[in-house]
C-alpha cells in the first residue's frame, strides 16, 4: 500500500496550512498531513510555510517577529478566497488536539533553512511525546544537520531528509544519516534511482506530485508514499476509480546505462 499525504493539508482547494485545509484532507482520505512548521518570537511552533506572513496572510513582517497572540490578529484565509475569511494560523499543538480524534499520520517539516531557529527541534519533540502521537509522526526538513539534532534528541524518532536536486547514490547519502527514509522531489527519481533505493530498503515518499499519470507510475513502482496538493485525486488513481495510463518519470534516463547509477 502506499499512503498518501496532504501537502499543507488538501491546498488546492482550501488555504495552504490552515485547519480548514486539514480537515478537508481527512475528508478526501488522505492517509496523512504533511505541514510546515516555524516558531514565534515566544518560542511557539506554528504551521506555516514560509519565513514571513505576506503571501498567505493579510499582515507583514517575518513570523519570527510575531508573538503568537499577534499571529491571530493575521487573516489566514481570504487571500486564497472570501469563501475562507477569518481563517488564522494554526499552532502545532493545535493541531496535534485535532489529529489526535483521527487516524491520520504527520509529516512535521522543520522550516529552519533560512533562519535556524534555536531549540525549535526539542520544543517540537516535547510537543509531540507531550501529546503521545510520536509514533504517528515524520520529521522532515532540507536542513540535514537539523534532522541530525533531532536524532540527538531522541535516536527512535523518523526522519526523512528533503532534497530536489540529482544526488549521486542518494542512498548511500541517506544511509549516512542513520535513516531509511528520504523524501526527494518527485522529478529526480527514475527507475534506476528507485531501484537503488529498494536494493538499501530504503523508504520513498516523493513531493509534490499532482499529476495522475505520475501518480499512477509511482504507484506501481510500490512507493511508501506521495505527498501531494490534490489527495482526492490520489486517492482516485490508487483505488482504481481513476484510470490513467501511467508516465514514466524522466524518460531521457532510459537512453542512459542505468548502471552509471548503481
Amino acid at each position: 500500500m502506499t499512503y498518501i499525504y496532504a501537502h499543507r493539508g488538501a491546498s488546492k482547494y482550501a488555504p495552504e496550512n490552515t485547519m480548514s485545509s486539514f480537515k478537508r484532507a481527512l475528508e478526501m482520505k488522505a492517509d496523512g498531513i504533511e505541514l510546515d512548521v516555524q516558531l514565534t518570537k515566544d518560542k511557539v511552533p506554528v504551521i506555516i510555510h514560509d519565513e514571513t506572513v505576506k503571501r498567505t496572510t493579510d499582515g507583514k513582517g517575518f513570523v519570527s517577529e510575531f508573538t503568537y497572540k499577534q499571529l491571530q490578529n493575521l487573516d489566514a484565509g481570504k487571500w486564497f478566497s472570501k469563501h475562507f475569511t477569518g481563517e488564522r494560523i494554526p499552532s502545532l499543538e493545535e493541531f496535534l488536539i485535532w489529529m489526535k480524534q483521527t487516524k491520520l499520520l504527520l509529516n512535521i517539516e522543520l522550516k529552519n533553512t533560512i533562519i535556524p531557529y534555536f531549540g525549535m527541534e526539542k520544543i517540537i519533540c516535547d510537543l509531540v511525546e507531550q501529546h503521545k502521537l510520536k509514533n504517528r509522526v515524520i520529521y522532515s526538513s532540507f536542513n540535514h544537520y537539523s534532522l541530525q539534532e533531532l536524532k540527538k534528541i531522541d535516536p527512535t524518532v523518523e526522519i526523512a531528509p528533503l532534497y530536489s536536486s540529482g544526488l549521486y547514490q542518494p542512498w548511500n547519502y541517506v544511509n549516512s544519516l542513520s535513516t531509511d527514509c528520504v523524501h526527494p522531489h518527485w522529478k529526480t527519481l527514475h527507475p534506476a534511482i528507485l531501484k537503488g533505493f529498494r536494493d538499501c530498503r530504503i523508504k520513498v515518499r516523493p513531493y509534490t506530485v499532482n499529476d495522475p499519470k505520475k501518480m499512477r507510475w509511482l504507484f506501481d513502482q510500490k512507493v511508501e508514499a506521495l505527498i501531494t496538493d490534490v489527495p482526492d485525486i490520489a486517492r482516485s488513481v490508487l483505488d482504481g476509480s481513476l484510470v490513467v495510463k501511467p508516465s514514466v518519470i524522466g524518460n531521457v534516463f532510459h537512453k542512459i546505462n542505468p548502471k552509471s547509477y548503481l
